[in-house]
């Protein structure tokens, strides 16, 4: 609850902020909604007690006077939902939303976009900014209406102490409402992983590429079933869990309802005896049905502010998460201008957070500064791994990566991503963006610098996509944004393209990157990338690692290293392991017999 307190003031400071005069404006229709309440049940007794004494003036005038309160109210209702509920929940959630999001993409590591357990939480947050801010001001309005409560029991308890009771008695609905909302928020936190497969099943079942598979193996009907069962399954554990919190809610209003109901009883008694006069009644009356709306809007206040609740607990985990991660980070050196004796592996373990499986196991080895090295093994062997702990994406469990003998984690990880450029296998699409924008992505710096991006487009022999494109580079890529859409190879040639942004990296790292690529697109491409390899190993003695399982394309490494399970099993050139007779030939051999069987098209 501490957590919670503090984040509702930070939340409150950054609407005070981002949108002060509204802030101001709310504030003042709860502290006038309290008073026009308040004011209308007294004017009403005034009103009746001076007609009884037949003081027509004062009577009339605290009539108007009620009507006006009674109007305001209706009038400061109608006002609050548009400036709280609509105007203050928009901008500062969208100024929380940006945030949030800054915050997630300028991590520096990468495990809580490929920890399920993480995404978990982080598929909970979406849309939750707005919900938080909803929920702090629902808090602020509970607040008012606990004063305005407070204030009605002072009266009626100056009738009657009977109705003080009613203070205990609303504890009840509070504390089922709290145990109901922690039921609902591990309901949403158990059933989010399964929530999440339902939604990538509709978007598969609505993917236009995707479509063409479904409809082709006529995997329609079990597509959708499948995703039926998904939202089954998601849907049966958040209704159970908001049932079992809905009896609850009910168990403790019932309490403060029949409580409620025999306190009344005792104060009407009374009335009816003669002990307390007819604007008395009034009072009571008025401040009776103002108690039973007041009470209703305060567990209804209290239990949205606590519906909040389901996604605070994951947005104060991942502001732990992130500021641990802050913490974390080491090194303040800056990278060589230029390589010269190149990256070194001394006995590198990694297993992924969460598992206890070794991907990359005691691994020492020498980057020599300006070669060209290829890195082969069968899937699963480790190497897309490797790639990661390059960029610092991961850190090694033990052993070193050193830069030139310096710790890679003493470096500075921004200057150091500034000296690499990579082509990963799973590259990004970013179909809302045009061609230019989705290759100058590689090099923000350069984004509108025309030289440096034909410069780059040349490189991964992406010419032809431009030249087929209605608007060229201007060409948005997704029919959806009004424009085309790209085939899998050409968008693998738009992340070479993009790779090749950065003239002057220390490490230039190719992930699989001709995987959807045919093959004369794929010689062509090895052909100018090996031609850049060594341009960038004259400038500034540059390591180029290559990624492939098609062994072929890497005979013109000046080191092939052979991952089998995680274990470096083998090291040399191309010929050195050809004639070891080892995992590297047996490889080949397999890979030459399977091309040599192909039939003739």
């Amino acid at each position: 609850m501490t957590r919670y307190l503090r984040l509702w003031v930070e939340v409150l400071g950054i609407s005070w902020r981002h949108a002060g005069r509204l802030t101001a404006t709310v504030f003042a229709i709860e502290a006038g909604l309290v008073i026009a309440n308040i004011g209308m049940a007294l004017a009403m007794r005034t009103a009746v007690d001076e007609m009884g004494a037949r003081n027509e003036a004062p009577a009339v005038g605290a009539a108007v006077a009620a009507a006006v309160a009674c109007t305001l109210v209706l009038v400061l209702n109608r006002l609050h939902g548009l400036v709280g509920l609509f105007l203050i929940v928009e901008k500062v959630g969208a100024v929380i939303e940006d945030r949030l999001l800054r915050d997630i993409a300028t991590l520096q590591q990468i495990e809580h976009l490929e920890r399920s357990d993480y995404l978990d939480r982080i598929t909970v947050l979406k849309g939750a900014p707005k919900r938080i801010v909803g929920g702090m001001w629902n808090a602020v309005r509970a607040c008012f209406t606990f004063l305005q409560l407070a204030l009605t029991l002072v009266l009626l308890g100056a009738v009657s102490p009977w109705f003080l009771a009613l203070l205990g008695l609303a504890v009840a609905p509070l504390w089922c409402d709290r145990k109901g909302r922690e039921i609902e928020s591990r309901a949403e936190i158990d059933t989010a992983e399964v929530f999440r497969l339902q939604r990538h099943l509709f978007d598969v079942a609505t993917d236009a590429a995707a479509g063409k598979e479904i409809r082709t193996g006529l995997a329609g009907p079990t597509v959708a079933r499948l995703q039926t069962a998904a939202m089954g399954e998601a849907t049966a554990g958040r209704y159970a869990a908001r049932v079992r919190a809905a009896w609850l809610r009910a168990m403790g209003y019932t309490v403060f309802v029949v409580g409620f109901a025999v306190s009344l009883s005792v104060i009407m008694h009374r009335a009816s005896s003669g002990n307390a006069t007819a604007g008395d009644v009034v009072l009571v009356v008025t401040l009776t049905l103002n108690l039973q709306q007041t009470v209703e809007a305060a567990v209804g206040q209290l239990t949205a502010t606590m519906s909040a609740g389901i996604y605070l607990d994951p947005y104060l985990w991942l502001r732990s998460y992130i500021a641990a991660e802050r913490e974390s980070r080491t090194g303040h050196k800056m990278p060589p201008g230029q390589l010269r004796t190149g990256i070194r592996f001394d006995h590198v373990s990694f297993s992924y957070p969460g598992t206890n499986k070794i991907v990359i196991d005691d691994v020492s080895v020498l980057l020599p500064a300006g070669s060209v090295v290829a890195l082969v093994g069968e899937f699963g062997s480790g190497k897309s791994t490797l790639v990661k702990l390059l960029s610092r994406f991961y850190h090694p469990q033990t052993g070193t990566i050193t830069v030139d003998d310096v710790d890679l984690c003493a470096l500075e990880t921004e200057a150091w991503r500034q000296r690499t450029s990579a082509a990963y296998q799973d590259f990004g699409r970013y179909p809302q963006m045009t061609f230019a924008e989705a290759v100058g992505l590689g090099d923000i710096a350069k984004l509108g610098d025309q030289e440096a991006l034909f410069r780059a487009i040349d490189t991964a022999d992406a010419d032809g996509i431009v030249d087929r494109l209605p608007e060229g580079a201007a060409t948005r890529l997704s029919p959806a944004y009004g424009g085309v859409d790209l085939s899998e190879g050409q968008w693998q040639k738009t992340a070479l393209a993009r790779a090749s942004m950065r003239w002057d990296p220390l490490l230039f790292m190719l992930d699989e990157p001709t995987a959807s690529l045919d093959a004369p697109s794929e010689h062509t491409v090895f052909r100018r990338y090996m031609e850049r390899a060594r341009q960038l190993a004259a400038r500034n003695g540059a390591v180029t690692l290559v990624v492939s399982h098609r062994l072929s394309t890497v005979a013109g490494a000046d080191l092939v290293l052979v991952l089998d399970r995680g274990k470096l099993v083998e090291q040399g050139t191309h010929e050195e392991l050809l004639a070891a007779g080892g995992r590297y030939s047996e490889l080949y051999r397999l890979q030459a017999k399977a091309y040599s069987m192909r039939p003739s098209v």
